[in-house]
C-alpha cells in the first residue's frame, strides 16, 4: 500500500523486510510527499486524489506510479513511499495508507511458488519398478521386504547425520534437524549447488581495514593487530570448547551423549557475550558486533586529526587551495552523513513529537488486540509489540521536546554551533537521556549509548570507522542529519536529498548545505571505476591546484589497486560544491523525473548523473567482508567432487562479485563474462556474442563445435569449461528465462566454472533452480538463510535451510 499517514512527526514509517530479502536491519519509507505535515489521521474516504502505477509485478526493488491532486499537479511515488505485504513495521504505532496491489497480485504473492513434494531418485525407480512389476504380472522382481529395507536404511542414514556433532552449532545451542525421509540419500548425487550470498557463504560483517585521504594512505596496523587478536581469541575458545572430546568418536554415540556434552560447553556459552549478554537486543541489530564496531584509530591519523579547527577552513578559501586538513575534515563528514543510518539507542521507548490531535488517534490496546487474536485461534503474535503508552516520555513545554534518540525517529534539534561562523544559534538542544541504571550521575554517556541501524554492512562499518575519529552520527530525520565532529563541536547539516545506490550508477549521495560553508554540498560515495571517471576534469586556472588534484587522483588509484589485491572492497569518497541557482535548477527537473511513469528510470539516472560529475576525489576506505569458516576449502572441494555451484542473491553486483572473488568461486585469472541488456533482443544477442567468444578460445583454428547451441538433456560433464565466471543481474535474467533464449542461457552457463545472479527476487531464484533440475536433468541443491531463499529450497531436489539470524524471524 502507498503510505499517506504515519504517526512519526516526521513521516517516516520503519519496516523489516526480511520475510521478502532475507535483510533483517531496520528500513525507513517515507509519506508521500505533501502528505507528511499532517495533524491527525487522514481517513481514507475523504482521500480526493488519484493514485495511478503500474501493473503488478513481482520487482520487490522498484514500483513507479505518482498521484494527482485535484489542482492536477503530479507527485512521484517510489518503493520509499510502497509497505509491501510481508514487511513488518517496527517502532511506529500507526500507519495510513492506500492499497495498490492485493491479494494474488501483491509482489510477495506473485515471488510464491506454492510447496512441492519432493522424492528421491531410488523411490522414484522402485516404484516405477513396482507399477512395471504390478502390469506384468510379476511382483517377485521387487519383493515387499526389499521396500522396508530400504526405509530403514533411510532411518539410519537420518539418524546419523541428526547425531553428528559436526553440525552441532554451539551459539545457538542447535544440532541439524532432518525434515524429509525421503531425500537424503540424494546428497551423494548433486551436480549443482545454489547457494545465497548474505548470511549463508558470508558472516555479512563488515571489517573497516583501511582508508587513504588526499593521497596519504594510513594502513590501520593497530585495528589489524585487533582484529588478528580478536580471531585468535575464537581459535582458543574453540580449542578450548572441543579440545576434552574426540568428535569422531562422540559423533557416533547416542543422543544422551550429546547433551551431557553440550552441558559441559555451558561455561563457553555463556562467556560468548556477543551473543549470550544481550541476545535480544543482537537479534533486533544487525551490523552491530564488537568486531564491526570497535575500530582503533591509526596513529598518524589521529595526529593530523587534531589540527581540525574552524579556521582551515577560512584559510583554504583565502589561499585558494584545500588543505590535507580540510580533506581530513570532509572525507569523515562524508562516512558519517552520506548514508541511511537510523540512529538509536539499546533498550530505550520511542521519543515522539506528538502532536495535540494525536491523542485522539482510535488505537487499540495491545492487551485487547491479544484477545481478539487468541478468539481467531492465532497463536503467534508479532515479534515487535506497539509500545504501551507507559513507555512514552511525556512531552515538555516547548515545541520540540529533545529526544532520546531510539529505532523509531531522531531528534530534529540542533545545538548551537560556533558564532564566529555566522551561524545562527537554534534555541532547541539536543538532550540525551539513558534509563539502563536507575542510580543518579551514573548513566553512561550518550555517545555510547548510540546504535547503528543500516540497510548494509558497508555504511555500518563506515560509520562506526568515523566515530572512532570523534566524528559521531547523533541523529537523523527526513530534513537534517546531526554529527557530534569533536573538534568542531556540533554539526547540524540541513538534508535537502538523497540519491540511493543503484547497479547501473554504481554510487549513492546525498545533498546537504554545509553549516561551516554554508554551501550546498553533494557527498558521493561508490565503485572508483565510476568515482573516478566522474572527477573534475576541467582546469582550475590555478597551476597549483590542479597539480594537488592531480597527484591525489594517482596515488588513491595506486592505493586502491593495493586493496583490491588484498581482497578488500573499496569505496571512493567525492564531494561537489553547488550553487543554490545550480542546485535549484537541478531539483526542478528532477522532481519531473520523479512523477514520470514511463520513462521514471531513465529519467532519474539522467537527473543523478547531473548531479554527480565535476566531483573533486577526498579519498577510498578498504573494507573486509569476512566469510563463514572454511568457505573457500568447501568450494574447492565441492568442484574437486565435480560440483558446479552457483550464487543466487538479491545483493548489487559489485558486492556479489567481491564475495565470490573472496571464497574463491571466482578466481583471479578467470575472465568475468557481464550478461547485462535492457530488452530481450539485445539479451540474445550478447549471449551469441559470449559464446562466439568462447567457441573461439576453445578451438582457435575455427573448427565447429556441433553442439554449441544445443542443450544436452542427459548430462553436462562433456562439456568443457573456461576458467570464466557468469554475472547476470535479475532484470537480465528475466529476458535469459525466455523460452526462446534458455537453450543458448543454459549453455552458457555450462561453460563457465560458476555462475553468480546479482538482484534476483525469490521467484527468480526459484525459476532458475527448477530450470537447471528440468532442462539438464541434474541433480540440485539450494542452500540459504532467509525467508526470501525459500522458494528455490523447496524447487530444488535437496534443500538445506540455515537458522541463522535470517532463518530464525
Amino acid at each position: 500500500m502507498v503510505l499517506i499517514y504515519s504517526t512519526d512527526a516526521d513521516g517516516i514509517c520503519y519496516i523489516e523486510t526480511s520475510s521478502l530479502d532475507g535483510e533483517t536491519n531496520l528500513k525507513q519509507r517515507q509519506v508521500v510527499r505533501g502528505f507528511e505535515d499532517q495533524e491527525s489521521e487522514i481517513d481514507p474516504e475523504q482521500f480526493t486524489s488519484k493514485i495511478e502505477c503500474e501493473t503488478p509485478n513481482n520487482d520487490l526493488n522498484s514500483f513507479r506510479g505518482f498521484v494527482e491532486h485535484s489542482n492536477q499537479e503530479r507527485v512521484g511515488l517510489s518503493k520509499e513511499n510502497l509497505l509491501l505485504r510481508g514487511c513488518t513495521i517496527r517502532n511506529t504505532e500507526a500507519v495510513v495508507g492506500i492499497v495498490v496491489y492485493a491479494g494474488h497480485e501483491t509482489k510477495s504473492m506473485l515471488n510464491n511458488m506454492g510447496p512441492r513434494h519432493k522424492r528421491s531418485k531410488l523411490e522414484k525407480r522402485v516404484n516405477d519398478h513396482i507399477l512395471w512389476s504390478c502390469d506384468l504380472a510379476e511382483q517377485v522382481l521387487i519383493p515387499v521386504s526389499l521396500y522396508v529395507s530400504i526405509e530403514f536404511v533411510k532411518l539410519g542414514h537420518i539418524y546419523l547425520i541428526q547425531n553428528d556433532l559436526d553440525f552441532y552449532h554451539e551459539k545457538t545451542d542447535t544440532t541439524i534437524k532432518c525434515r524429509a525421509l525421503d531425500i537424503a540419500e540424494d546428497l551423494g548425487q548433486i551436480k549443482y549447488l545454489f547457494s545465497d550470498k548474505t548470511g549463508t557463504l558470508t558472516e555479512n560483517k563488515m571489517v573497516f581495514r583501511r582508508c587513504t585521504i588526499a593521497g596519504q594512505e594510513y594502513a590501520h596496523e593497530e585495528n589489524a593487530k585487533r582484529l588478528e587478536l580478536y580471531q585468535d581469541g575464537e581459535s582458543e575458545d574453540e580449542d578450548m570448547a572441543f579440545s576434552s572430546h574426540m568428535l569422531k568418536h562422540v559423533s557416533r554415540v547416542k543422543m544422551s551423549h550429546i547433551n551431557a556434552f553440550q552441558s559441559s560447553r555451558s561455561l563457553y556459552r555463556m562467556r560468548g557475550s556477543s551473543f549470550a549478554m544481550g541476545s535480544y537486543h543482537m537479534r533486533q541489530l544487525a551490523f552491530s558486533s564488537p568486531i564491526e564496531t570497535e575500530v582503533v584509530p591509526d596513529i598518524l591519523l589521529m595526529q593530523k586529526f587534531s589540527r581540525i579547527s574552524h579556521r582551515v577552513y577560512a584559510r583554504s578559501v583565502m589561499e585558494h587551495m584545500t588543505s590535507e586538513t580540510v580533506y581530513i575534515t570532509e572525507f569523515f563528514i562524508a562516512l558519517a552523513i552520506c548514508n541511511t543510518v537510523v540512529v538509536s539507542t539499546p533498550s530505550e521507548p520511542s521519543q515522539k513529537r506528538l502532536w495535540p490531535s494525536l491523542a485522539r488517534i482510535p488505537i487499540v490496546p495491545l492487551d485487547e488486540f491479544r484477545k481478539i487474536l487468541d478468539k481467531l485461534n492465532i497463536r503467534k503474535l508479532s515479534s515487535s509489540p506497539a509500545p504501551s503508552a507507559g513507555s512514552r516520555v511525556p512531552p515538555s513545554d516547548s515545541p520540540r521536546n529533545g529526544a532520546q534518540m531510539s529505532e523509531v525517529s531522531e531528534s530534529e534539534t540542533e545545538s548551537p554551533v560556533d558564532s564566529s561562523l555566522g551561524v545562527p544559534k537554534q534555541e532547541e538542544t539536543l538532550e540525551i537521556e539513558s534509563t539502563s541504571t536507575p542510580g543518579p550521575q551514573s548513566q553512561p554517556s550518550a555517545e555510547s549509548q548510540l546504535c547503528y541501524e543500516a540497510e548494509s554492512p558497508d555504511e555500518a562499518a563506515l560509520v562506526h570507522a568515523a566515530r572512532a575519529y570523534s566524528c559521531t552520527l547523533q541523529s537523523r530525520s527526513p530534513d537534517q542529519v546531526m554529527i557530534d565532529f569533536g573538534p568542531l563541536g556540533i554539526l547540524t547539516f540541513q538534508l535537502l536529498h538523497i540519491l540511493p545506490f543503484d547497479a547501473l550508477r554504481k554510487r549513492m549521495s546525498v545533498v546537504v548545505r554545509h553549516p561551516i560553508l554554508k554551501q550546498v554540498v553533494v557527498y558521493t560515495k561508490g565503485a572508483d571505476s565510476v568515482i573516478m571517471d566522474s572527477l573534475r576534469t576541467e582546469p582550475t586556472g590555478i597551476k597549483k591546484v590542479d597539480m594537488q588534484k592531480q597527484r591525489i587522483k594517482e596515488k588513491t588509484q595506486r592505493h586502491l589497486d593495493e586493496y583490491a589485491r588484498k581482497g578488500l572492497r573499496t569505496l571512493c569518497i567525492a564531494s561537489k560544491v553547488m550553487s543554490d541557482t545550480e542546485y535549484k535548477e537541478w531539483l526542478k527537473e528532477h522532481f519531473i523525473a520523479e512523477s514520470d511513469i514511463d520513462s521514471r528510470e531513465e529519467l532519474l539516472l539522467e537527473s543523478a548523473l547531473r548531479l554527480e560529475t565535476n566531483l573533486t576525489l577526498l579519498g577510498a576506505t578498504g573494507v573486509e567482508d569476512r566469510l563463514q569458516e572454511d568457505v573457500p576449502n568447501t568450494i574447492a572441494s565441492l568442484r574437486r567432487a565435480g560440483i558446479t555451484v552457483w550464487m543466487l542473491t538479491g545483493d548489487k553486483q559489485e558486492t556479489a562479485v567481491n564475495v565470490a572473488y573472496s571464497c574463491r568461486l571466482l578466481e583471479p585469472i578467470d575472465k568475468l563474462f557481464t550478461l547485462k541488456a535492457d530488452h530481450q533482443e539485445a539479451c540474445e544477442q550478447l549471449i551469441d556474442n559470449i559464446l562466439e567468444e568462447m567457441r573461439v578460445h576453445l578451438h582457435p583454428k575455427g573448427s565447429c563445435i556441433t553442439d554449441l547451441l544445443n542443450v544436452p538433456r542427459t548430462s553436462v560433464d562433456h562439456i568443457p569449461q573456461l576458467s570464466a565466471g557468469l554475472v547476470i543481474d535479475g532484470p537480465t535474467l528475466a529476458f535469459a528465462l525466455n523460452e526462446s533464449i534458455r537453450p543458448k542461457f543454459l549453455q552458457l552457463t555450462a561453460r563457465v566454472r560458476a555462475v553468480i545472479c546479482c538482484r534476483a527476487t525469490p521467484l527468480q531464484k526459484s525459476l532458475l533452480v527448477k530450470l537447471v533440475r528440468k532442462d539438464l536433468d541434474v541433480m540440485t541443491l539450494a542452500i540459504g538463510d532467509g525467508a526470501n531463499d525459500v522458494s528455490m529450497i523447496q524447487v530444488a531436489d535437496v534443500g538445506i535451510g540455515i537458522s541463522g539470524q535470517e532463518g530464525m524471524q
